[in-house]
């Protein structure tokens, strides 16, 4: 399927004209449709806000004025983080389910690099183990055996990438929630030094020990995704420069 080419190719083939950032959108929304009611990896799929993105990308590649490596690329974010206009429920009934009014500083810095978010991945309740699954939104599966975990806490991650709809997922990670996924899904994980990747707003108490990082299908869109989001923040105090 279009989507699951890398992103050096599709950018080549935005660059081309031969693809468009919108049909390969549409492509990744179609399969995350589809294989999502048997995975459960996403806790929420943008349709609309995902081909707006796309939309806007496909006049910059147009113009000749692409943004970088991601832009126009589908991602998913995992549900621990603030996403403008989505809820942040954390994989829990308790939280609520009104709409973040702004991005969390990560994401902004991919939003501003071009990314199609195309929705929030699934996580056990507040993060807390290492398999996905909650009382509220059910088991995550892992799409290599939907009988198994992907692991955790950000297996929507991980299943989201192994299953071919993104190529890449932000997650975080304080003690193997990015490392563990990507071990029972054949991806690539980065637990990055803390800091490297700020957030605010903090997603939870235990803020001071998360480490933000991507799950990849390559490495290529890993640094890309790193990258983009990295360096330090006036609004995260123990964000830090350099790496």
């Amino acid at each position: 399927m279009l989507h699951q080419l890398p992103f050096q190719r599709l950018g080549e083939q935005y660059l081309a004209r031969s693809a468009s950032p919108v049909e390969v959108t549409r492509s990744a929304l179609d399969h995350a449709e589809r294989a999502n009611p048997a995975l459960n990896a996403f806790a929420l799929i943008d349709r609309e806000g995902a081909l707006d993105g796309a939309r806007r990308s496909e006049e910059r590649w147009r113009r000749g004025a692409p943004l970088g490596p991601l832009d126009g690329m589908p991602i998913a974010i995992k549900e621990f983080a603030a996403v403008r206009g989505w809820p942040t429920r954390r994989g829990s009934a308790v939280t609520s389910d009104e709409p973040a009014a702004a991005h969390t500083v990560f994401v902004q810095r991919l939003a501003d690099a071009g990314a199609v978010l195309l929705g929030k991945t699934r996580a056990p309740e507040f993060n807390w183990k290492g398999v996905t699954d909650s009382p509220a939104f059910g088991i995550t599966r892992n799409p290599w055996n939907p009988a198994l975990t992907p692991g955790g806490s950000s297996g929507g991650c991980a299943a989201a990438v192994a299953a071919g709809i993104v190529r890449v997922s932000m997650g975080s990670d304080a003690g193997g929630s990015i490392r563990i996924p990507a071990a029972f899904t054949g991806t690539i994980g980065l637990k990055p030094t803390h800091g490297r990747i700020p957030l605010s707003p903090l997603p939870s108490a235990f803020s001071n020990i998360v480490h933000t990082g991507p799950i990849a299908a390559g490495m290529d869109e890993l640094e890309a995704a790193y990258l983009a989001a990295r360096g330090a923040s006036a609004l995260d105090w123990t964000s830090c420069l350099g790496g």
